[in-house]
């Protein structure tokens, strides 16, 4: 196999994080912790909700999205019955077997493709998608702390520790507390509404 000219890599490849989670407001305490600790690791969070081309269908615009990043997060915990048709979600294993078949079967750049699969208890997972076993599933417990532990701990063997300080997870949860006091100052800054703050935007306060 020959690989792929540089140019045909995505300049940020090596530092996209493509991020496969609910994006409910139950759920949104630990999307935002993710979002931070992966800025704060000195990558970049992607995910679905960045792209807004109407002109292009939603899983064309997730695919490319997979496409362009070496590192992905799937959290696969959100496995309750829907309230109203008392059926399951099942985007999050999807786009994580659309992102395990592009490190499969994709470019020689894309077949480098570093993933993370979490689940709120580590085994749980053997109960409803047992075709993962064999992988490592790391459990949060729900908690912003330990998620923010799980993925540094995950990004941290990337990251050469002679060329960047690499901040224990306890140092990264006392940035995170801080940064989410200052958020409604950043946001008045930015003339942003704080009860309104989408992905992009969040991300870009997080990064500033």
């Amino acid at each position: 196999m020959t690989g792929a000219p540089r140019s045909q890599i995505p300049s940020d490849f090596a530092k996209n994080v493509f991020i496969n989670c609910p994006f409910d407001d139950k759920y949104q305490p630990l999307f935002r912790a993710i979002i931070f600790i992966v800025h704060d690791m000195r990558f970049r969070a992607r995910c679905a909700l960045e792209a807004s081309n109407a002109g292009q269908v939603r899983i064309d615009k997730i695919q490319d999205i997979i496409a362009d990043c070496k590192y992905s997060i799937h959290d696969i915990s959100r496995t309750l019955l829907d309230r109203e048709h008392r059926l399951p979600r099942f985007n999050m294993p999807l786009e994580l077997g659309l992102d395990l078949g592009c490190k499969r079967f994709g470019k020689e750049h894309q077949q480098e493709k570093v993933i993370l699969v979490m689940d709120v208890e580590r085994f749980r997972y053997q109960k409803f998608i047992s075709d993962i076993a064999g992988q490592d599933i790391y459990a949060h417990s729900g908690k912003q702390a330990q998620v923010i532990d799980v993925v540094r701990e995950w990004l941290r063997p990337e990251l050469d520790p002679r060329t960047a300080i690499i901040p224990g997870g306890e140092r990264v949860s006392h940035r995170f507390r801080a940064f989410k006091k200052d958020l409604p100052s950043i946001c008045a800054r930015l003339q942003w509404n704080v009860r309104q703050l989408g992905f992009v935007d969040y991300a870009y306060a997080v990064a500033m």
